[in-house]
């Protein structure tokens, strides 16, 4: 999310500036590459770029391409072929070994549902949402960004399309998956690139101790929503975290009346005040959050459930699933900084679905994870 957040900016800056702009974005990856189908990035005519649709090798020539779909106001899909070694198409072996093609779209901010509009309209609200691009390999076609599906569907299909596609959408968003169809809208040619979008991640730090500070500031550089709840007035001061959305003075009581929790919002546990993590613990055992980190040793925790159990508060093996304490994963973290690393990757590799082990004993594709880990790129009509 934090990709599409800063490409709606830049083309907000570009439009005051008087700058034409085109969106590239991934659409379909054949092999092993950097960056999977969904990635974007936004060209303006000045040579801007934001955002990344590969390490770094393909940008040089997709600004060209952009250049000129921007020039010629007219969507094209550009096919970079990475697999063979002694490639000399761009100047440099690429090593991905990979089919990476690239849609091309020129953005016409006069048009109602432009590419970037529909960026815009996914961005604005917490909810999870599926993105359709059409594209095609074999034809000249190249449809674009052409639906939005949250709580309302938003399209520049027409209706009995949108109703061909709805199959797909629903399957897609009640697996939280991405994947590309094929042969879609009674056309073999034509492709669809079906996104699940979720909304950014929503950190909420119960805790506004100098320890917390490195965790806002490393969690505001992946794009996450962040919330401090203290009940301390002399720590929950909002320029002791400028990077965070909110810094709330409450007690644990108030803080789910101010703080809204869906399935992507994580907790923190980390006041140093045993009193105020277990009763914020105990409000949350019945909320959607996926995880809870508790910052202390096993003992803390294990006291905290007796407590929890005396008072006739019984937490099922699911609810305790979600708990993680001692949190972190294990890097051997001693300073603060390191500590709030542990937390971090902890928490990206839960919402991922993953173990948080080192790729070196990955014995699939860098990019594969388990059949439930949430946003990947599979096969739809299969």
């Amino acid at each position: 999310m934090k990709e599409i957040q800063e490409i709606i900016k830049a083309f907000e800056h570009a439009q005051q500036s008087g700058q034409k702009s085109a969106l590239a974005t991934v659409v379909q990856v054949d092999g092993s590459s950097y960056r999977r189908a969904g990635a974007r990035m936004l060209v303006t005519e000045d040579g801007q770029l934001t955002g990344a649709i590969s390490g770094g090798c393909l940008e040089g020539d997709a600004l060209k391409k952009a250049l000129l779909a921007i020039f010629q106001q007219e969507n094209k899909l550009v096919t970079y072929d990475t697999t063979d070694e002694d490639d000399l198409k761009f100047g440099v072996q690429l090593g991905c070994n990979g089919i990476v093609h690239i849609l091309f779209e020129p953005i016409n901010a006069e048009s109602p549902f432009h590419p970037i509009d529909f960026l815009k309209q996914l961005a604005s609200e917490r909810q999870n949402a599926i993105l359709v691009t059409l594209f095609s390999i074999s034809g000249q076609q190249q449809p674009g960004t052409a639906l939005l599906l949250r709580d309302t569907l938003e399209s520049t299909l027409a209706v009995e399309q949108q109703d061909q596609l709805l199959p797909i959408l629903e399957k897609s968003l009640q697996g939280k998956r991405t994947g590309v169809e094929t042969g879609v809208l009674n056309d073999p040619s034509l492709n669809a690139l079906v996104e699940f979008i979720p909304p950014a991640v929503s950190l909420v730090i119960a805790g506004a101790g100098n320890d917390a500070q490195p965790v806002v500031n490393m969690a505001s550089l992946l794009g996450w929503q962040l919330t401090i709840v203290d009940g301390r007035p002399t720590h929950a001061v909002q320029s002791r975290f400028p990077k965070a959305d909110h810094v709330l003075l409450l007690k644990p009581e108030q803080v789910l009346a101010q703080v809204p929790v869906d399935e992507q919002t994580v907790f923190i546990l980390m006041t140093h005040n045993y009193n105020y993590d277990l009763a914020l613990l105990k409000l949350l055992q019945q909320q959607e959050t996926p995880y809870i980190g508790i910052l202390g040793p096993k003992s803390k925790l294990n006291k905290m459930f007796t407590e929890l159990q005396a008072q006739g508060i019984n937490w099922t093996s699911e609810e305790l699933e979600k708990v993680y304490s001692p949190l972190g994963l294990d890097i051997g973290a001693e300073t603060s900084e390191e500590i709030a690393l542990s937390m971090l990757a902890e928490i990206k590799a839960v919402l991922s679905g993953t173990t948080g082990a080192s790729l070196r004993y990955k014995t699939t594709s860098i990019h594969s994870k388990p059949p439930d880990a949430g946003k990947e790129t599979l096969p739809l009509n299969k």
